[in-house]
């Protein structure tokens, strides 16, 4: 008897793994950038802690709204058409019917096989038959909105909150080395992780996050010295 093999595909991560991607690296980058630009003007220790606790509060909140409205945008997208496919079902089975036919004829089946195919997965669930072939909604890509606004809060949070420890902890004279440091190094390893789980090269994920992450730090550092407020 032959054992059940169970395959694990990448595709179920995409929902939550883009938003927790997305979430930590600007999270990262942003309040990194923002506390080296304050502490690169001069500002005493407690005035770029407060500048970085800020920033983690307010881009959490903004990354969760703005997730979850623009998947909410796509979730009403997909229910709008889903109900549209309610409605012909009900109103006109026949020509749903060789809609279906004809996709799986396009997708290389002979015209028997593939009405055959279609009544088939029709007499069993017709929407969900229309929802995958002929829309391409599936349950694993299905937008999901609280989940996608969680995870984007909440690894901003994570993200950011490096940079802040790293400028709590470091020698005020040091601040902005140190913070630079610890940030570039976090992006490398978030960047090799993120390439890893979704099955691209670490090393050229990794590289490709930090060179981004590097340069939003140097224009913000250079900000802060242009507007040095202790000069």
């Amino acid at each position: 008897m032959r054992s059940l093999h169970i395959e694990r595909h990448r595709a179920d991560r995409i929902g939550w793994l883009r938003a927790a991607v997305l979430g930590a690296n600007d999270g990262l980058v942003s309040v990194a950038s923002l506390v080296v630009g304050v502490a690169a003007g001069g500002a005493e220790p407690a005035t770029v802690l407060l500048a970085g606790m800020a920033g983690l509060a307010a881009g959490a909140m903004s990354m969760a709204a703005g997730e979850y409205v623009s998947v909410r945008s796509q979730a009403d997208t997909e229910h709008a058409d889903l109900e549209r496919e309610r409605r012909e079902l009900i109103e006109d089975p026949a020509h749903e019917l060789d809609e279906l036919t004809e996709i799986y004829v396009s997708r290389g089946l002979d015209e028997p096989l593939a009405r055959q195919v279609a009544e088939r997965f029709t007499a069993v669930d017709a929407l969900g038959a229309h929802a995958r072939d002929e829309l391409g909604i599936t349950d694993t890509l299905r937008a999901r909105p609280a989940q996608a606004a969680l995870a984007s809060a909440l690894a901003f949070a994570l993200g950011a909150l490096l940079p802040v420890l790293a400028a709590v902890l470091a020698p005020t004279a040091r601040a902005g080395i140190v913070i630079v440091v610890t940030t570039l190094a976090a992006l490398l390893l978030l960047g090799a992780t993120a390439a890893w789980a979704g099955g691209a090269a670490p090393l050229r994920g990794a590289l490709r996050v930090t060179f981004w992450g590097a340069i939003a730090m140097a224009l913000t550092a250079g900000v802060g010295r242009l507007f040095d407020i202790v000069a």
